[in-house]
């Protein structure tokens, strides 16, 4: 399955994620346009200070969810095929349980009169979330664990390369 990772040392703050995020949750689906609709759309990627890094903070979609178990009325649950934790509008009542126990803050709220419960759906009407194909960095990776990790050795491998080829020429 799937997931979205975060490369933090590449990322450099510029919020491009989040844009794409709000526009892609937008009815108009442009950046244009989405700003003057009302409600205005809400992001569901949101780019952090820590400690002097910039972090894009996503749902993690965990295994356990918390936000799922404390959901009084079912509207936060795992899909067993995903395994993506998604929310149930028609169920959602609003109470935000579900963002009071997340423990990575990235439940929000919507704009519009219900207040409920907004998280991050990994864009399932896209073959890769919009915020990880707006990254210019490629803090934002979607893959499998395996392949993230394959693609993490490679790097690392050509980075011992090139290091002991600067090495051996000093």
């Amino acid at each position: 399955m799937k997931e979205i990772f975060v490369r933090l040392e590449r990322c450099m703050g510029c919020r491009s994620c989040e844009m794409a995020c709000a526009v892609e949750h937008s009815m108009s689906k442009s950046l244009c346009s989405a700003v003057a609709e009302r409600p205005g759309p809400r992001r569901r990627v949101y780019v952090e200070m820590a400690e002097g890094h910039k972090i894009p903070l996503v749902c993690r979609h965990c295994e356990d969810a918390p936000c799922a178990a404390v959901c009084r009325t079912g509207a936060m649950h795992q899909d067993p095929q995903s395994g993506t934790v998604e929310r149930d509008l028609e169920k959602c009542v609003g109470c935000w349980m579900c963002a009071m126990i997340c423990p990575y803050g990235v439940i929000g709220r919507s704009s519009g009169s219900t207040r409920a419960a907004i998280k991050c759906d990994r864009c399932k009407s896209l073959e890769v979330p919009a915020c990880v194909n707006a990254c210019p960095t490629g803090t934002l990776v979607f893959a499998t664990q395996e392949n993230f990790m394959e693609m993490v050795r490679k790097e690392a491998a050509s980075r011992l390369v090139r290091d002991t080829r600067s090495t051996a020429r000093t």
